[in-house]
């Protein structure tokens, strides 16, 4: 398994090389957004991890363009910043999880794992063109093409991701946990992005249709249903 490493602090990034390559992986490491920008867009990488901030292209605008160039590639956003703002924009630009420093090396390692597994299983499924349908509302896997009455709907990825769990787990209360465990990987439900997303998504799937499919639980979390 290949990883990109994106850190400016050379001693962080030479720390995380050296754990990573003891449990198997083959690490190549940038110090700035440039070489990061330069090493994703013309070699393939199983994962990327990239700092926020970083000296010629900063973390945000770097991960929006490998988002683009390179839809496929999980990438984990390594940061001191830790509000929910601050994940919000992450996931906005692309990121698929957040991990906040300083971080424990086991739990980096349990979401690299977690990410290029839910990767691979969402390839294989990709290739078999599969499609989810609830009530009038249509998701491709492949084309990440969503429809609501056969009115396209425009989401970021982190939004499909979040659609795409809540409509194979439909007619079930998902709690705020288990939607961060398995959507964000991660085990921070703290914070209020979860919230956040769930607006994002009523907008788009719920605001202009009379008929609601995201629905609150008080005190339990969301359930995706119809009526």
């Amino acid at each position: 398994m290949d990883i990109l490493v994106i850190e400016d602090e050379q001693r962080v990034a030479e720390l995380i090389k050296k754990g990573l390559e003891e449990l198997g992986f083959h690490i190549t490491l940038a110090f700035d957004g440039e070489m990061g920008k330069k090493l994703a867009l013309t070699k393939t990488y199983d994962l990327i991890l990239m700092d926020l901030i970083l000296p010629k292209i900063n973390g945000i605008d770097l991960c929006k363009e490998v988002r683009v160039a390179r839809p496929d590639i999980p990438i984990i956003m390594l940061t001191a910043l830790g509000t929910t703002d601050d994940k919000v924009e992450g996931f906005d630009a692309g990121a698929d999880d957040y991990l906040v420093k300083p971080f424990d090396f086991r739990e980096l390692h349990a979401r690299i794992r977690a990410l290029i597994k839910r990767n691979q299983t969402q390839n294989n499924t990709f290739n078999q063109g599969f499609i989810l349908r609830f009530a009038d509302l249509e998701m491709n896997l492949e084309t990440k093409l969503v429809k609501r009455s056969d009115v396209p709907i425009d989401l970021t990825p982190k939004e499909f991701r979040l659609l795409e769990y809540m409509m194979g787990n439909s007619e079930r209360v998902l709690s705020r946990t288990e939607i961060a465990e398995k959507v964000w990987d991660t085990f921070d439900s703290g914070t209020n992005f979860i919230d956040v997303y769930i607006n994002y998504l009523r907008k788009k799937i719920d605001k202009n249709y009379e008929v609601k499919l995201i629905h609150t639980k008080p005190g339990m979390g969301f359930i995706f249903k119809e009526g």
